[in-house]
């Protein structure tokens, strides 16, 4: 049966045990399910009856007699674990060098070059956490208006603004002169707008986040879709994390919830090709806090939300669930985790039961493109053949 639609939902951050070189990334032992199972609040019956407890090296959940979808585990190659490396690999671009971080802050002519271009000053330039940042600098942006700058342990330059003192066009405006800036050798991931609302001390961050992203050095499965004429639907950061390569239409989310009903809309759209959906709360709001409860409920919600989907499909759809990589709630520090990721597949022409084993990231972009006859040069190896009953 040839397939018509391709829906890819990304639970970002959802690992399922460290990968065989964690110990490089100081992540052995980490497991954000095997986290997230021993809370009270996770309640996933569809994820499992489509085979997440039958997954190679998934000792925590109980495995299902007769699952409804094929499953994998994936690994990555890219040598990072990030979002930005985590997708591109995904869609079948393998980055062999890490996207620059910087645990000392950004180097002083790369600062005084982004004052001279925007015209404000710089606070902070330190990794910091995003909700302590604007409790400590908050007041003084306000007093002085420069801008808020900090990073973390993944590659990335983020400026905090306020809403009313300093404006979102103008965060913005400062965003893009950074994109411009930060290239070639400080050519971070992302740069991320921050934008927040309130008086001290209770600022609160808003929705109005924006990621500006590097356009991917190669080929990937969006890319090589959009230019054989295929729908390419990106849902939450998809445009952000591809800058908005190859994707066709877009569909900005403002958390997961609202992103699984902007997909259950979709759902009932008319296109001929790819929704490809990116559900950031897990990482952003559970994982980086280290909040298990917190993420395991989130597991809960879209397991919920999912139950409605399933039905949705029609007889020439195809379901795909997966990650970017792990960010272990029961894990020491804040940072992500080198973790396998799972792979889900559901639809009417799945063979269901099938394991593939352990596969590489790219081999789901491979896959897609192999499933609407496209060539896209791509790395990766297609399981369409194997999949499709």
């Amino acid at each position: 049966m040839a397939i018509h639609r391709v829906f890819v939902l990304i639970l970002d951050s959802f690992g399922i045990g460290a990968a065989p070189d964690a110990a490089d990334f100081g992540d052995e032992g980490a497991n954000t399910l095997a986290s997230c199972a021993a809370s009270p609040a996770l309640d996933i019956p569809n994820l499992r009856r489509l085979g997440l407890g039958n997954i190679d090296g998934v000792t925590c959940l109980d495995r299902e007699t007769r699952p409804e979808g094929a499953f994998a585990r994936l690994q990555e190659l890219s040598r990072g674990k990030d979002t930005t490396v985590g997708h591109w690999e995904l869609a079948g671009l393998i980055s062999p060098r890490p996207l620059p971080t910087y645990p000392d802050g950004f180097p002083p002519e790369v600062i005084r070059e982004f004052e001279r271009r925007t015209g404000r000053g710089v606070l902070c330039n330190r990794p910091y956490s995003g909700t302590q940042v604007i409790l400590d600098y908050g007041r003084e942006q306000i007093e002085t208006g420069k801008l808020i700058v900090y990073t973390s342990a993944d590659s990335v330059f983020q400026i905090a603004a306020h809403e009313t003192y300093i404006g979102l066009a103008e965060l913005y405006r400062c965003c893009r002169i950074a994109r411009e800036l930060l290239q070639g050798e400080h050519g971070v991931g992302r740069v991320i707008a921050r934008p927040y609302v309130g008086e001290y001390p209770n600022f609160t961050r808003t929705a109005n986040r924006h990621d500006f992203s590097l356009v991917p050095p190669g080929p990937t499965m969006p890319r090589a879709l959009a230019a054989a004429g295929f729908d390419v639907l990106g849902v939450g950061k998809i445009s952000d994390i591809f800058a908005g390569d190859g994707i066709t239409e877009t569909y900005p989310i403002i958390s997961n919830d609202d992103g699984m009903e902007r997909t259950l809309a979709l759902a009932e759209k008319e296109f001929h090709g790819l929704c490809f959906v990116n559900l950031v709360d897990f990482d952003s709001r559970y994982g980086h806090r280290r909040d298990r409860d917190g993420y395991a409920a989130a597991l809960s919600s879209f397991d919920r939300a999912l139950g409605r989907l399933l039905p949705r499909l029609r007889a020439d759809d195809l379901l795909l669930i997966s990650a970017d990589h792990g960010c272990d709630p029961g894990f020491t520090g804040t940072d992500h985790t080198r973790e396998y990721v799972p792979l889900l597949a559901f639809g009417n022409a799945v063979r269901a039961g099938v394991n593939f084993g352990t596969r590489a990231f790219s081999d789901l972009g491979a896959t897609v493109l192999d499933l609407f006859g496209v060539e896209g040069g791509i790395a990766g190896k297609s399981f369409a053949a194997e999949l499709l009953r």
